[in-house]
């Protein structure tokens, strides 16, 4: 089983559970090469590879194939599921499944980054 690193609607229990109908254990984490921006129209956001970047997120834990094939479906054609590497809130390091916007898309990203809190 791998973890999933969510960034985005995600972030909040409730939506993984809407979308997935399990409810795993998760903490805050880090991810670091990533920037995360709006998507063009929608109140979700993206991730890409950007040097420097920082994006902070959530790992939910141990992920079944279940669920992460309702997850592959939800997130669709915009996003390739990744292996990254995460730093957990007491500075451990995990590797996790995230998202992350395929290139082919990125015209559909804004310059303005996407906040989870605004998103609230």
């Amino acid at each position: 089983m791998q973890h999933l690193f969510a960034y985005g609607t995600l972030m909040s229990p409730q939506r993984l559970a809407e979308v997935t109908g399990k409810s795993p254990t998760h903490e805050r984490a880090t991810l670091r090469g990533f920037a995360r921006y709006r998507v063009r129209g929608k109140p979700y956001p993206a991730i890409t590879p950007e040097p420097g970047g920082v994006v902070e997120g959530v790992v939910y834990r141990e992920i079944d194939e279940s669920t992460w094939a309702r997850l592959d479906a939800h997130e669709g054609e915009l996003y390739a599921r990744k292996l990254v590497q995460v730093t957990l809130a007491d500075g451990q390091i995990a590797m996790a499944g995230a998202y992350v916007f395929r290139s082919e898309f990125w015209q559909l990203l804004t310059e303005r980054g996407w906040d989870v809190d605004e998103f609230l």
